[in-house]
């Protein structure tokens, strides 16, 4: 990205500071006795703080690791003002604060975006947003360690703060590299910062992590989207809502299609008897179910047909024993599966778009905070969830392991288009 557009995203830098300076202003001094009684703010020179302030100079002056302008925070002058904070005058250390508290403010504001990378939004609430300026303080406020918050970046994502470190620690080959972390920094940008509870599935690594207070807690294998374009598993924020045991499974009109109806041309009826199928009038609630063989297999399989099977629960059915639902126009969802051996491939790139999980039950007894299982053999017994809990699917061919980064293959070749979108 260059500098010009850099400048151009959101308000114009110079209004942007004189809003935080402002406000900033208004708060009382973190060292008043005011601070709490009207307003939460962090407390930049207290001895608790150790060297937050030089810290969050330090992130600033790097900001072009995270597509900004470093000049539009003016880490010079705030840095001369810390250091005359430091010395002990009070006069100094109330200006220094109050720098640091616009600074801070206007540096998490133009972070706190959605990085326009082709995400699904379900819901509205999980696109990334700039706070409010009383909110992003009080958080500082709230931190346990304030340099550690503010060197971890504690209000964006553990990824989006490890790939941008590694941009401004050049930890790169080459530029070909730098860009390739630049585009999964901007895609690591839409994940959440804090200390809430969220799950995240990366369909380059296959891989699903349950995350609380920031750090990943469990994580298992998953089977993601085949590489054809119609198969592939797309970026989405969504609240999962409830849990379905006994589930039925809707074949898509292209597995149908393609893979279904050549196997009852074959076999018959002894087929779908067999796999537990059902040929249903439409594709509505109140469906009746059909005499199967009142269907030309033929014309279905041709794709100039098409119906409705329905899969009954049991041990065949290709959702398993248990769905993890957030309802969403695209019919994508997290599942069990019969099919174990997929879940042992390298790649485990083999489903229509949703995602197969290694074990479900345990991913719905860290959901419920509780064993989940069904009540008898009653389909689609709906269980919801106290609290929805966001999932988070993105698509991450490079990804912080410890001091380094590990990289996936580009499988839905996401990584190019978005290169030739960033040269254009």
């Amino acid at each position: 990205m260059s500098k010009s557009m850099i400048l151009k995203r959101g308000i114009p830098a110079a209004a942007a500071l004189a809003m935080a300076l402002a406000f900033s202003a208004a708060v009382p001094s973190a060292q008043s006795p005011a601070i709490a009684q009207s307003f939460a703010a962090p407390s930049w020179f207290a001895p608790s703080s150790s060297n937050a302030a030089q810290k969050l100079v330090a992130l600033l002056a790097t900001a072009e690791a995270d597509g900004l302008n470093p000049r539009r925070y003016d880490a010079k002058r705030l840095s001369r003002l810390v250091g005359a904070a430091s010395a002990g005058d009070p006069v100094a250390r109330r200006q220094a604060e109050q720098a640091l508290n616009a600074a801070l403010v206007a540096f998490v504001r133009d972070q706190k975006h959605d990085p326009n990378v082709g995400i699904i939004y379900v819901d509205r609430e999980l696109r990334p947003a700039a706070p409010a300026p009383a909110t992003i303080l009080a958080e500082a406020a709230r931190a346990p360690n304030l340099a550690d918050y503010v060197e971890k970046m504690g209000w964006m994502n553990p990824i989006y703060a490890q790939l941008r470190q590694a941009i401004a620690s050049r930890l790169y080959r080459n530029n070909a590299e730098r860009r390739l972390l630049e585009i999964n920094r901007e895609r690591a940008r839409a994940l959440p910062g804090g200390t809430g509870r969220y799950a995240i599935v990366n369909a380059p690594a296959a891989r699903l992590y349950m995350y609380e207070n920031g750090q990943v807690v469990d994580s298992m294998r998953v089977v993601a989207g085949k590489t054809d374009p119609a198969s592939q598993t797309p970026m989405m924020n969504a609240y999962i809502r409830f849990l379905t045991l006994n589930p039925y499974w809707n074949s898509p009109p292209d597995v149908t299609s393609h893979t279904l109806a050549p196997k009852v041309l074959k076999e018959g009826r002894a087929y779908l008897n067999r796999q537990g199928y059902q040929l249903m009038s439409d594709w509505s609630e109140r469906a009746r179910v059909l005499d199967p063989m009142s269907v030309d297999w033929r014309a279905v399989a041709a794709g100039q047909v098409q119906v409705r099977l329905r899969q009954k629960p049991g041990p065949a059915n290709s959702m398993g024993k248990m769905k993890f639902m957030f309802p969403n126009n695209n019919g994508i969802w997290l599942h069990d599966t019969p099919v174990r051996e997929r879940i042992e491939d390298a790649a485990r790139l083999a489903s229509a778009g949703c995602v197969r999980l290694e074990d479900a039950s345990r991913f719905a007894r860290w959901l419920f905070g509780r064993p989940v299982a069904a009540q008898g053999a009653k389909p689609e017994q709906k269980v919801p969830l106290p609290r929805p809990v966001p999932l988070y699917i993105t698509y991450l061919t490079a990804v912080p392991s410890g001091t380094s980064i590990v990289y996936f293959d580009d499988f839905y070749g996401k990584d190019r288009q978005q290169q030739g979108r960033r040269r254009a």
